[in-house]
């Protein structure tokens, strides 16, 4: 008997990689150098998940559009060079890699589909030694955003998947509802940026704490015989 392609699709920023402190640092750093104030820690939380254009409009409705344009590039440039720096810090969470090895371990396929750029998702690759681990990498730089459910679709097909043997893996309500709309299984996590709450209401199936929960979670819904 053939058994399905087991395919888990991560979020980066939230469930990889703890990465807010840096978003919201670069935010504010943006919008004092364009001139316009800049959200609350908060909001920029918030929008994490979404892709760069989408969470400048988001934070920054009243502005001009030429104006969030100028963010958009003042961040970029502010995060690549923070990237650059020697005490640059964007840790995996606890566990993370211990998941992955025990997920390729036993015959996942992994995949990652982020609102990162491409640029900035391989600096991320290459900073954890992650290269080779996932056989999609889908960003913002070549799909519509999230919770569009395109870039997750896509990831799907590279790996010779279908929805029906795959789940996505995320922190934020986005993430949800792109597995929902996309027909996968969805599982939060409780250690990113959106509050369980709001994951189960944008189509969690269920919310795990731990990578530890996560991985007995994810092998509980396709279980190998």
């Amino acid at each position: 008997m053939i058994l399905p392609t087991r395919l888990a699709v991560f979020d980066v920023d939230g469930t990889l990689v703890d990465s807010q402190h840096n978003i919201v640092s670069t935010m504010i750093s943006a919008c004092e150098r364009i001139g316009v104030a800049p959200p609350s820690p908060s909001a920029t939380r918030q929008i994490i998940g979404l892709s760069l254009p989408e969470a400048i409009r988001t934070l920054l409705p009243d502005s001009p559009e030429a104006t969030r344009q100028q963010v958009v590039m003042a961040y970029k440039s502010g995060f690549a060079e923070l990237r650059q720096r020697q005490d640059h810090h964007e840790p995996l969470f606890p566990g993370v890699l211990a998941t992955l090895d025990a997920l390729d371990r036993q015959g996942w396929r992994l995949a990652v589909a982020t609102g990162n750029s491409r640029r900035g998702l391989a600096m991320l690759i290459a900073h954890h030694r992650l290269e080779g681990r996932f056989v999609s990498m889908q960003t913002a730089d070549d799909n519509p955003g999230k919770p569009n459910p395109a870039m997750l679709n896509r990831a799907i097909a590279e790996a010779g998947a279908q929805p029906s043997s795959a789940v996505m893996i995320g922190d934020t309500s986005y993430d949800m509802q792109m597995g929902r709309d996309a027909g996968t299984r969805t599982v939060g996590v409780g250690w990113g940026y959106h509050p369980p709450a709001e994951l189960l209401r944008a189509g969690a199936e269920s919310v795990v704490d731990s990578t530890g929960e996560l991985l007995v979670r994810l092998n509980s819904l396709f279980p190998q015989p």
